[in-house]
């Protein structure tokens, strides 16, 4: 993959792989290939996601990849962050800073994730890997169907936001 100023490579796809019960899964390789040629490192940071809020009330959580370099750049901001509330700082240390863990996939893609992690996302057997620009998801199928299917009822229908996105 060529990588020059017009086109910077970054996450995009959904990636479905299972995980076993030890916790060992694979990187999807064009997610590797991203780590490497936009970001520069192999190792990435894997966290908590925000709780994502359905119909009735419902959460559904998943995990963020986030690059190495990127994982650092999310710690100045929330350290600098003027705007946040004394509760709302504790609830994102507690939810998304405190549980972060580095990583990096051996050489045949694997990578390990916490138990933890897993729990906090219900990853049991069916995941899914999904590409947001620069930083990665993982879901388990179930979260990413109930995410989706909030997704498409969500979805903007003004048609100015729409057409200024180009669509």
């Amino acid at each position: 993959m060529a990588n020059n100023a017009k086109e910077k490579v970054m996450f995009r796809g959904i990636f479905e792989t299972t995980i076993d019960a030890k916790g060992r899964t694979s990187l999807p390789a064009k997610f590797r290939e991203v780590l490497l040629e936009t970001f520069g490192d192999e190792r990435f940071f894997v966290t908590n996601s925000y709780p994502v809020l359905l119909d009735g009330g419902v959460q559904c959580s998943g995990l963020l990849v986030f690059p190495y370099k990127e994982w650092f750049q999310f710690e100045d901001n929330f350290l600098n962050s003027k705007g946040l509330t004394s509760a709302q700082r504790s609830r994102i240390m507690h939810t998304i800073v405190s549980p972060a863990v580095e990583c990096s996939a051996d050489k045949l893609g694997r990578i390990m994730l916490p138990s933890n992690l897993r729990k906090f996302a219900s990853l049991e057997r069916e995941i899914v890997f999904v590409g947001v620009l620069k930083k990665a998801e993982i879901w388990s199928q179930s979260e990413w169907d109930k995410v989706r299917t909030q997704d498409m009822k969500d979805f903007p229908t003004d048609s100015e936001v729409v057409a200024e996105l180009g669509l």
